[in-house]
């Protein structure tokens, strides 16, 4: 088992990774007599749930569970509040704890419930996809989505814990596994570009779902996105990085409704939209992508079985409407997390509208 710490403005918390996780005790944070509300939802549950329950009730503690719909569209107001009544019903105080058992919907909107309900109790994360398990799992960020935008209903709030038991990704299917695997390249592209490297290299070990690719996989996107989390919590400057790809995917994600591209599908689209812009001659871009490192980038992402082109009928017109409502924007300016060599990136709110226009133009011809 490998074990990383997350260090944060109140404190510190741990990300356990391994395998047969689930039913080891002694990872969670409970004693006898907590009650613990578990969300899922009845996918994820009909494989783990009996689990966790039992490693939890083995610990004296009284447990009980709220099932929401699977899938993007049901990370909303409204099944927020079906977790606020599970709460309620069972009388949960504020010394109760949450668990998020399932994927990246599951883990934003329990870590929102934890935050406001009765103003803020304990949650752990034990996320089952990989999506979830290499960055939404890690980092506080916890929301629900609006209509006119992804996650802008939220707070940041940490966990106590975060449990990767890499065995749950037996049971992810082969999309949800390469949705995953966008986030997993962001990093490396981002980041840290000896990772994109070493992804390349074992990306057959990886598909195979060896445990030891899997582990250092998870790993090395745990401890990037805990480094910057500890130097920039609630995203003032640093950690504003980890949305490479996520300003065109989030439009993507609004315009075509939630859930009908899945967020990795549209982050791996809105990375090379990205990287198109960064290799272009637009004012408030630095130069140094080449045509060479996109085709590398976009060959690795045709591996993973993701999508490579936007939405046939999504115009540049519809993706600025909904990237001039991005969560990053100042001043009313696009802000865009761009690539100036591969593994190196940066924030930037100057590129004009007309340049990120011009790019998304020719994306789709």
């Amino acid at each position: 088992m490998l074990a990383i710490n997350v260090n944060h403005q109140q404190g510190h918390y741990p990300i356990y990774i391994g395998e047969n996780l689930l039913n080891n005790p002694s990872l969670l944070p409970v004693k006898a007599g907590d009650k613990v509300m578990i969300v899922s939802n009845p996918t994820v549950a009909s494989h783990y749930l009996p689990t966790v329950r039992g490693t939890l009730e083995s610990l004296g503690c009284k447990v009980r569970s709220c099932l929401l719909p699977d899938g993007e569209q049901y990370k909303t107001l409204e099944y927020l509040d079906k977790i606020y009544q599970a709460l309620l019903s069972e009388n949960y105080g504020r010394d109760c704890l949450l668990v998020a058992l399932g994927g990246g919907v599951i883990g934003d909107i329990t870590g929102l419930a934890a935050a406001t309900y009765q103003r803020g109790v304990r949650f752990i994360q034990i996320p089952t996809t990989l999506l979830a398990q290499v960055d939404s799992s890690v980092g506080g960020k916890t929301a629900v989505n609006h209509p006119l935008g992804k996650n802008m209903i939220g707070a940041f709030y940490q966990p106590q814990a975060v449990i990767i038991d890499i065995n749950t990704l037996q049971t992810l299917p082969p999309r949800e596994f390469s949705a995953g695997f966008a986030e997993v390249l962001k990093y490396g592209i981002a980041l840290d570009a000896e990772f994109l490297a070493w992804l390349e290299t074992h990306f057959e070990a990886i598909w195979a779902l060896s445990p030891d690719a899997l582990k250092q996989t998870v790993a090395r996107c745990c401890q990037l996105k805990a480094e910057i989390v500890a130097r920039d919590e609630r995203e003032k400057g640093e950690r504003a990085l980890l949305n490479f790809g996520h300003t065109f995917g989030h439009a993507i994600e609004s315009q075509q409704g939630y859930g009908n591209w899945l967020h990795g599908e549209a982050v791996a689209t809105g990375m090379l939209l990205a990287l198109a812009l960064s290799a272009s001659n637009a004012e408030g871009v630095k130069k140094g992508v080449t045509s060479q490192d996109f085709q590398r980038i976009k060959t690795l992402l045709q591996r993973a079985n993701l999508p490579v082109q936007p939405p046939e009928a999504m115009t540049a017109e519809q993706f600025l409407t909904f990237m001039q409502r991005d969560k990053k924007n100042l001043a009313g300016k696009i802000r865009l997390v761009l690539i100036s060599t591969l593994g190196h990136s940066y924030v930037t709110s100057d590129v004009p509208e007309s340049a990120i226009k011009a790019t998304l133009s020719a994306f789709s011809q």
